[in-house]
């Protein structure tokens, strides 16, 4: 079944690493959500006549900026174009300063039924450095609160590669600790990436920031990786982990290349054959729905080699591995033929596997390049044809 995605397009104040769609200007959060409600309406035909959702997600950006009020008037509009399952997956992304005890207790009685809680460090400098809004005490007391109010479904955020000179890994390490002494069933780990239009990005250009090596990302990967599983955490997606039968049955979609329907300034939207952008700017998408009463977007419509292209950046990815069977049969790309040289190459070098049911996955060591991997193999994908 398909999903809706929501984009709540606001921030307090910005992340240094941050390169999505946000405002921190908030005045114009009333009438986004006005908009998204439009939106909504005039996209409901957009997953088929009668869909029924099987995951909703409110993404950010900050959704945790939703006043009760808000969040109510986006849910009734779910409930009046869609049929919501009565087992769906209702995702809420949050910031620990946003998750009050008022605010808990909201969102208790609403439909969410899942957290996804923005922690990122434990360690304080760090959280100064990343300009995060909240403290390592809030932290702890967010998810604490979050589950005496009775969520159990709740994911965690973490990112390494975090510059620590003279600490090595230790503060790496005690991150990890922290976050497995909350006991949730979810943590997302990734690793900090430099974006150009970001704070660190231009930090980055006039020498007053510099990343860590390579080498020192990677033994935090190797790290997290080992800890994980010491803590019974299975890797589904190379920054996703999970207790056993416990991902993000939302995002898990999105890699199987379920369609889903995205709303808000800056959102996606996919239904197979095609994929929709939202213009990423607040007031022209509130004026286009609101005034002019159309949705600003483009469509991109996906070529064979578009589709084979998506399948290997997200199938190369999970611990289901690329179907190299799917690929040649419903794709017409022939990776065991026309990279035969290239795999064998990823065999004998210990960085991936191929199956005798011919699915190719990613070893830990491949993991680590798993983009540069893709990259590689992109090029036979790019020849494909109509099967």
């Amino acid at each position: 079944m398909p999903g809706l995605y929501l984009h709540i397009p606001f921030c307090k104040q910005a992340c240094y690493y941050c390169d999505f769609h946000f405002s921190t200007a908030l005045g114009l959060k009333s009438r986004v959500v006005q908009a998204i409600v439009r939106e909504l309406e005039l996209r409901a035909d957009y997953l088929g006549p009668g869909a029924t959702l099987d995951t909703i997600y409110f993404g950010g950006g900050t959704p945790s900026l939703l006043s009760e009020a808000e969040l109510s008037q986006l849910f009734e509009a779910i409930g009046r174009h869609f049929q919501i399952s009565p087992q769906a997956e209702i995702t809420l992304e949050a910031n620990p300063d946003d998750l009050t005890p008022a605010a808990v207790a909201a969102l208790a009685q609403s439909p969410v039924n899942r957290l996804s809680i923005g922690l990122q460090s434990f360690h304080e400098p760090h959280l100064r450095l990343m300009n995060r809004a909240h403290s390592a005490q809030d932290s702890t007391a967010a998810v604490r609160r979050a589950q005496a109010a009775g969520f159990e479904n709740i994911s965690i955020d973490l990112i390494y590669g975090v510059p620590a000179p003279d600490h090595g890994h230790a503060i790496w390490q005690a991150d990890l600790a922290a976050a497995f002494a909350l006991e949730v069933p979810h943590v997302s780990a990734y690793a900090l990436t430099i974006e150009p239009n970001t704070a660190f990005g231009r930090r980055q250009l006039k020498g007053t920031f510099l990343p860590p090596p390579d080498e020192f990302v990677a033994e935090q990967f190797e790290i997290l990786l080992l800890e994980m599983r010491a803590h019974g955490f299975e890797q589904y997606e190379i920054s996703n982990f999970c207790r056993p039968g416990r991902e993000s049955r939302h995002n898990s979609s999105y890699w199987a290349g379920v369609p889903y329907l995205g709303l808000g300034p800056s959102a996606h939207s996919f239904n197979g054959p095609s994929r929709q952008f939202t213009v990423a700017n607040n007031h022209q998408y509130a004026t286009a729905i609101l005034d002019e009463g159309r949705v600003p977007a483009m469509t991109e419509v996906l070529t064979p080699a578009d589709q084979a292209n998506e399948y290997l950046l997200t199938s190369l990815r999970t611990a289901r591995g690329c179907d190299l069977r799917h690929l040649r049969e419903h794709l017409g790309v022939d990776l065991r033929q026309e990279q035969a040289p290239y795999l064998a190459r990823l065999q004998a070098s210990g960085r991936a596997t191929v199956s005798a049911d011919e699915v190719l996955r990613l070893t830990d060591t491949g993991k680590l390049l798993a983009d540069q991997i893709t990259l590689d193999l992109f090029g036979a994908a790019a020849t494909a044809e109509v099967p």
